[in-house]
């Protein structure tokens, strides 16, 4: 009959349509993107312009190879398939090559150190357990939330008061027994940081490709090699650019602070919100705090690269515990996080990747803590 479309052509033209559809709002978001850095640069300067784009890229990264710190842990403890959990210590790999001779050669410059406390032990435990239930740690839970995920977005304001309580009791956790951060480019030398940390990576690597499974990876392709080169050149740029490493926990306890502020309750006699310099913080622009400018620019950097790809909103159908379950890992992923001083960014991939001894501790712990989340994972009925 005249004028009826053949139904595969009529299926591949709602195809191209959709498709032309995904890269028309890739390139709005785009084009807000760079607005966005006009803005900020214009606002509050150079420096967290340069930021904004730099958290851009580390949503776009994260985003577009689904790059998984919580994911590449789980997979590996239940499948053993080592490919994302190797990934990750080539970012901090490429990461550490360039900022431990920039800490050496610039003493004003800042690593991710954290003091070696009981706190940390606990914090970096219970985050380790609570990201798995979540799924996600702090840059997973953003990303996510940037893809429009249901889960991350229920969990996100969790973990945002989560982080803000957290810092108001630090003090107090602080209390029960500290040592003082231990740096290894301070105590060792640059070279000898690079030799020792690189070697400790190279062997875990060894030891998880050795001890794999037979199953095909979760990651196929070299997406997540790539993105893990370019998460560990940003990171070294936030750390140029900022003077700090990248982190993703202070600018949300800072969000929290801040909402907790505008609700009328008073701040400034807290052990921790109190300080001159968080009092500052909680007075300036949001967009005056290098680690909200990072966090906010990787929330619209993973939309950009879902709507390119199509994947931004997937449904999700949960039953009402596994959604009170993520709720309430949210809220211990924001709390634990600012225990131990950072979160799988702040405190593992940076952390290491600047020399902070704490960061290998965190490690540890959170693995451990990991364990347990993978179980209490399985038992809630969520799938791997």
């Amino acid at each position: 009959m005249a004028g009826t479309l053949n139904p595969s052509f009529r299926a591949a033209a709602v195809q191209t349509t959709g498709l032309g559809l995904r890269r028309l709002t890739g390139s709005l978001l785009i084009c807000l993107g760079l607005a966005g850095f006009s803005a900020i640069t214009w606002l509050v300067g150079w420096r967290q312009g340069l930021l904004w784009l730099i958290g851009l890229g580390y949503g776009v990264l994260l985003a577009a190879a689904a790059f998984g710190f919580t994911t590449g842990w789980r997979v590996w403890i239940t499948r053993r398939d080592p490919k994302g959990f190797c990934a990750q210590f080539v970012g901090i790999a490429v990461a550490m090559l360039i900022s431990v001779p920039l800490l050496a050669a610039q003493p004003m410059l800042q690593g991710a150190d954290g003091p070696l406390s009981i706190s940390l032990l606990v914090g970096a435990f219970v985050f380790g357990a609570a990201m798995q239930v979540a799924d996600g740690c702090g840059s997973g839970t953003l990303y996510k939330a940037g893809l429009g995920h249901p889960v991350s977005l229920a969990v996100l304001p969790a973990f945002v008061f989560g982080s803000f309580l957290g810092a108001a009791q630090l003090p107090a956790w602080l209390s029960l027994g500290a040592l003082p951060p231990v740096n290894l480019v301070q105590r060792l030398g640059a070279p000898e940081t690079l030799v020792v940390q690189l070697s400790a990576l190279a062997l875990l690597a060894a030891l998880l490709w050795r001890f794999r499974g037979t199953q095909p990876s979760r990651w196929r392709g070299q997406a997540v090699w790539w993105a893990a080169v370019g998460l560990g050149l940003l990171a070294a740029a936030n750390l140029a650019v900022a003077g700090q490493p990248w982190g993703i926990v202070y600018g949300l306890g800072l969000w929290g602070a801040k909402i907790v502020q505008a609700l009328g309750i008073d701040l400034s006699h807290n052990a921790f919100w109190g300080l001159p310099a968080q009092q500052a913080q909680l007075h300036a622009t949001v967009l005056a705090d290098n680690t909200s400018v990072t966090d906010l620019g990787l929330l619209l950097g993973a939309l950009v690269a879902a709507s390119w790809k199509g994947k931004a909103g997937p449904a999700v159908g949960l039953p009402a515990r596994q959604w009170l379950a993520s709720v309430i890992a949210g809220l211990l992923l924001g709390y634990s996080s600012r225990l131990a001083f950072g979160c799988n960014i702040g405190a593992y991939f940076s952390g290491i990747a600047t020399g902070s001894l704490h960061g290998w501790v965190w490690f540890a712990c959170a693995f451990a803590g990991s364990l347990v989340g993978v179980r209490l994972r399985h038992r809630l009925g969520m799938a791997d």
